[in-house]
């Protein structure tokens, strides 16, 4: 029989050792000291005193109000074409399902800057579709406002379809069936009973897309070009401002760390649960 004195003990001998092999704790270090340095060293060399000046300049707030605008309505984009795009990946089976799939990630890892390439060839004047919406309704994309929410949008919205369909592929589909059982529609079970099932997968998604269309830098500037007021947006304006006016690069930097902090901080919950 165990005795209450020896559990303790057998406790104890379960616990794994927490010391740490040099052979990893050294490059764990350098790791780290080199993300966190560079960080560190924007905030240090941030013009503190002037910052107020500089955030209230004119151009700073019309490539921030520019870049809040068009990452809202990328993100709202996101969310008409995206959630029903995530559906059709965890809820229906079909040939080719696995290379769909392929294709909508496919912008996580390709180069921005191609995929403004590819929008040009797609969307642009002469481009496979852009040049019959020039012919028919003179609509032109390129080099537009409008030209900046499509390339974010194109870059952002595989970040929400991959969180909307884990969240999917998580939920349980009988309550689905069980809405259909009793007479309800497909899109009406959508609606009342997926949608809220999903929708802590649906905002997770949405701060991710928003972040990085916020943060979008290649596609926007190959697409849409850089014209204060109509396309420069904040990540361009830094790049700009990096070359004549340092100050209100690093001012613009500390405004897009500070978004990015904040969306680390929404996200932080969703994650430990995760764990």
């Amino acid at each position: 029989m165990t005795t209450s004195r020896e559990a303790p003990r057998k406790t104890r001998l379960r616990t794994p050792q927490r010391g740490v092999p040099l052979a990893l704790l050294a490059p764990a270090l350098l790791g780290l000291a080199f993300l966190v340095v560079p960080l560190l060293a924007l905030l240090v060399r941030a013009p503190w005193r002037s910052l107020p000046e500089q955030l209230t300049s004119p151009e700073v707030w019309e490539a921030l109000r520019l870049s809040l605008f068009c990452a809202t309505t990328a993100t709202a984009l996101s969310l008409v074409l995206g959630v029903p795009l995530a559906w059709l990946l965890a809820r229906t089976d079909f040939p080719g399902r696995g290379l769909l799939r392929a294709l909508v990630t496919l912008p996580l890892v390709l180069p921005p800057v191609v995929g403004g390439v590819a929008l040009l060839l797609a969307l642009g004047r002469n481009g496979v579709v852009g040049q019959w919406l020039d012919a028919w309704f003179g609509i032109t994309l390129p080099f537009t406002t409008t030209g900046v929410i499509l390339a974010e949008t194109f870059v952002a919205m595989p970040f929400l379809v991959i969180s909307v369909e884990g969240t999917l592929r998580a939920a349980d589909p009988r309550y689905e069936e069980a809405a259909t059982t009793l007479g309800a529609s497909r899109f009406t079970a959508f609606r009342r009973v997926t949608l809220p099932l999903i929708a802590p997968g649906i905002a997770a998604g949405s701060v991710l897309a928003w972040a990085r269309a916020l943060g979008e830098f290649g596609a926007t500037i190959t697409f849409a070009g850089n014209f204060p007021g109509r396309t420069q947006t904040m990540p361009l304006a830094v790049y700009l401002a990096l070359q004549n006016d340092p100050a209100a690069a690093l001012a613009l930097s500390l405004v897009l760390l500070a978004v990015s902090i904040a969306v680390l901080a929404g996200l932080r919950d969703r994650w430990m649960r995760t764990v």
